[in-house]
């Protein structure tokens, strides 16, 4: 496996499918090893969660709002975070996410996952706030970056869960 660089970034974003649609921002997003993915939507966990064999229960939620100029202030705690960015990931990449370092710096986390080969969506994450003042974040921010390795060979596609996750909506 290797990782795609920015060129090769560039050429999957401007296929046909685009690896990726709803760019804010292409010229910043695109890095030299990576796609920077932007903050959409928050939503406040408002319940247990369940986790079985067979059984897969996600907590209730509640939409965090934005203030007029898009800034939401997060109090320590978990928030679950939509990323504005509609991913068509081809059956021959497979990408893994990672936080931005400044919000390390920020002593916030972001708990991100593998994207499969095949997925297609918009994802999310955990956004873990451990500051304790607090966390100011605006809707369009770039929280997460995608680095993108090529498959040795096509595998099947993605057919899990949240496969399209909110396709059809705009961040």
């Amino acid at each position: 496996m290797s990782v795609l660089t920015r060129a090769e970034l560039l050429a999957l974003l401007a296929a046909d499918p685009p690896l990726a649609e709803d760019l804010p921002d292409p010229a910043t997003q695109v890095q030299p090893n990576g796609l920077d993915l932007t903050l959409a939507q928050l939503w406040r966990l408002e319940g247990p969660a369940t986790l079985g064999r067979d059984l897969r229960q996600l907590p209730a939620r509640a939409p965090l709002p934005f203030d007029a100029d898009g800034w939401a202030t997060l109090a320590p705690g978990c928030y679950l975070a939509q990323f504005t960015e509609l991913l068509r990931l081809p059956r021959n990449l497979v990408a893994l996410g990672r936080p931005r370092s400044t919000l390390a710096r920020s002593g916030v986390g972001l708990v991100l996952a593998v994207w499969d080969a095949g997925y297609e969506g918009r994802s999310e994450a955990l956004l873990v706030v451990h500051n304790p003042h607090g966390f100011r974040v605006q809707r369009g921010a770039r929280l997460a970056q995608l680095v993108f390795f090529r498959c040795s060979a096509p595998t099947d596609a993605y057919a899990g869960a949240y496969q399209r996750e909110h396709f059809d909506e705009r961040g």
